[in-house]
């Protein structure tokens, strides 16, 4: 089985990729992309994992791990592996407004963008994505709201525990969860 953390940028992956790891299992992380500003606990990627559309074999490399695929590419996943896909969820607006911020602060965005385009096309892709996952006999989904990890991280890491039917380590996955670090907010 291939534990999968997904949802779409910004939405809360990074940091259930550290709970887990924290929590026990291992992940296929390359530590390529280091930690900074916007993700001070690191990323947990791994680069390889952008060549899934064309190269879908690599995942089999994931096998008894935690690997971190964002929303784009989980259609890619090959149907010759058992997954579970913790699949985070955030509200559109703070998603937009976190890469936003994000961009702005690598000096790659405009302040004044229009995001009023995106968040559409975002609502279509989680529709388009959520469907897929629906249709697929080797992937069972547990969906994980953003907000809720930051009020009940012991709740939501106890469903994580079940859903995943591993004995992990709760009191880490939980010290993981800092509530200074969730930032963009919508008022």
């Amino acid at each position: 089985m291939i534990v999968v953390v997904s949802g779409l940028p910004r939405s809360g992956t990074s940091l259930m990729m550290q709970m887990l790891a924290a929590g026990g299992l291992p992940v296929l992380s390359d530590g390529e992309r280091k930690s900074d500003t916007d993700n001070p606990k690191g990323y947990f990627e791994w680069e390889r994992i952008k060549q899934l559309p064309k190269n879908p074999n690599l995942i089999a490399e994931g096998e008894g791990k935690v690997v971190k695929v964002i929303s784009q590419l989980v259609l890619s996943l090959p149907a010759d592996h058992e997954y579970r896909v913790i699949f985070m969820q955030r509200p559109l607006p703070e998603v937009l407004k976190s890469q936003d911020e994000m961009l702005r602060r690598r000096g790659n965005a405009d302040s004044n963008t229009d995001s009023s385009a995106i968040e559409p096309a975002f609502q279509r892709h989680l529709i388009e994505v959520n469907k897929w996952l629906a249709g697929k006999a080797n992937i069972q989904v547990l969906r994980v709201h953003y907000h809720r990890v930051l009020r009940e991280p012991q709740a939501v890491t106890e469903e994580i525990a079940a859903f995943l039917q591993a004995p992990l380590d709760i009191k880490a996955m939980v010290r993981q969860v800092d509530t200074n670090l969730y930032r963009n907010r919508m008022k």
